[in-house]
C-alpha cells in the first residue's frame, strides 16, 4: 500500500505522512523544503521500515503538479492526502494580490488538478482514498481571512460534489475533506498572524482524519468545539456569523511571516 501526501515538510501533512507509516504503509511525499523530506524519510524508515519516496515540487504551478503525477502514474498509489496549502491574513483591500494567488494556485488549482488526475486513475481501478485537507474556515466567510476562507469553501464544495458522483455510480473509490479548526502548526508564521486559540495538535488532527477516512465518512470534522462551530455556521444567519468571525480574526496576533508553502 503506497499513501501520497503533499504539503509533507511540517503540520498536518507530515503528521498524516507519518500516520500511515504507522500504519505500515510506504510513503510518496512532496514538499518544496528537501531537507525536511529527508529528515522524514529518515525518520519514518528507521522508526516503521517502511519505503519513501522524496519529490520536490513548487504546487502552486500547475505544470508542477502535472510533473508529480506523471512521475509517479508508473507505482499504483492507493491514498492520496491534498494537505499542501497556506493562508493570507489581512483586510482584503491591504493584502499582497501576489501572495494571494499564488494561494489560490496551491489551496485550489493544485487540489484541483490532483484530485482529477488521482480520482480517474482510481475510477479505473474502482478503488482508491483521496482526502482533501480543507478547513473549518471553508463553512463560512472570514472577514480579515477572506480569500483562504473562500479557498476552503471551493475545496469541500468540489469534494462533496464528487462524493456524491461515486455514491451513485456505487463506486469503490472514496473521497474526503478534512475540516480542522485550529491546529498547532507553522500555518500561523505563513498566514502572518496567531491563533486566538491554540488549537488541537496536529497529530490528533491527522490521526482522527485517517481513522475516519477509512471509515468512510465524507466531512471529518476533528474536535467537538469544532464540531460546534460548523452547527453554529449552518444555522446561524449570516450577519451573525460574520461578526462573530470578524471579531476572531481580528483578536488574532500579527506575527513575522515567511513565504514558503506549507501544509495546515
Amino acid at each position: 500500500m503506497i499513501a501520497l501526501v503533499t504539503g509533507a515538510s511540517s503540520g498536518i501533512g507530515r503528521a498524516m505522512a507519518v500516520g500511515f507509516a504507522k500504519r505500515g504503509f510506504n510513503l510518496i511525499v512532496v514538499a518544496r523544503r528537501r531537507q525536511r523530506l529527508l529528515e522524514l524519510k529518515e525518520e519514518v524508515q528507521e522508526k516503521y521500515g517502511v519505503k519513501v519516496r522524496c519529490f520536490c515540487h513548487d504546487l502552486s504551478r500547475t505544470e508542477e503538479c502535472l510533473r508529480l503525477f506523471e512521475e509517479v502514474s508508473r507505482v499504483n498509489v492507493d491514498v492520496v492526502v491534498n494537505s499542501a496549502g497556506f493562508g493570507v491574513f489581512g483586510k482584503f483591500h491591504e493584502t499582497s494580490l501576489e501572495d494571494e494567488l499564488k494561494m489560490i494556485d496551491v489551496n485550489i488549482k493544485a487540489v484541483h488538478t490532483l484530485t482529477k488526475l488521482f480520482l480517474q486513475k482510481f475510477r479505473e481501478r474502482n478503488k482508491g482514498f483521496i482526502l482533501n485537507v480543507a478547513s473549518i474556515a471553508g463553512f463560512m466567510a472570514g472577514p480579515e481571512f477572506s480569500s483562504y476562507y473562500a479557498s476552503k469553501s471551493y475545496v469541500i464544495n468540489l469534494t462533496k460534489a464528487i462524493h456524491e458522483e461515486l455514491r451513485v455510480e456505487k463506486s469503490n473509490v472514496y473521497i474526503g475533506a478534512l475540516c480542522p479548526g485550529p491546529v498547532r502548526t507553522e500555518f500561523n508564521e505563513i498566514a502572518g498572524a496567531q491563533f486566538a486559540t491554540a488549537g488541537i495538535s496536529d497529530v490528533e488532527a491527522a490521526e482522527y482524519a485517517i481513522e475516519k477516512m477509512f471509515d468512510g465518512q465524507m466531512i471529518i470534522i476533528p474536535g467537538a468545539g469544532t464540531k460546534l462551530l460548523r452547527a453554529a455556521a449552518k444555522y446561524a444567519p449570516d450577519n451573525v456569523m460574520l461578526a462573530a468571525t470578524g471579531a476572531v480574526q481580528r483578536s488574532r496576533k500579527k506575527i513575522e511571516k515567511d513565504t514558503d508553502v506549507i501544509s495546515e
